[in-house]
């Protein structure tokens, strides 16, 4: 499995967008609200799709959102072969948002372990759902 992120990987549908806020599920995994959905193995690439989203509400200055994204992004991309062979193991695909809720811009270090367990809260949440 390679480390990248490529837009297939990437949630662009606007149709799977609105699907996913009216029909997903929520999980708090601090800083991050995520909505997750499974689909059908035909909707998808890639096992997984995602959407990261940084609030104006919270950060008015797009150098902080774009710096928000990119971390979470870079955290994610090293972090997301666990998921997809458990998503591979299971023969289901999911599309996620992950929307950051925090006030504060965290360190790399602190989104990592975060990000860490925000993967295996969602594996949960996916094999009680099953």
């Amino acid at each position: 499995m390679d480390f990248t992120f490529k837009k297939e990987e990437r949630l662009c549908s606007r149709r799977l967008i609105d699907q996913l806020y009216e029909e997903g599920h929520r999980l708090m995994a601090f800083p991050y609200s995520v909505q997750w959905m499974i689909i059908g193995k035909s909707h998808a690439d890639t096992p997984c799709q995602v959407l990261i989203v940084a609030p104006k509400r919270k950060f008015h200055h797009a150098v902080d959102r774009n710096r928000i994204k990119r971390l979470t992004r870079e955290c994610y991309r090293l972090r997301k072969p666990a998921l997809y062979s458990f998503l591979e193991e299971h023969n289901i695909s999911i599309v996620f948002s992950m929307v950051y809720i925090h006030n504060e811009i965290m360190t790399y270090e602190q989104l990592g372990k975060k990000m860490d367990k925000l993967l295996e809260s969602l594996e949960k949440e996916i094999m009680a759902s099953l």
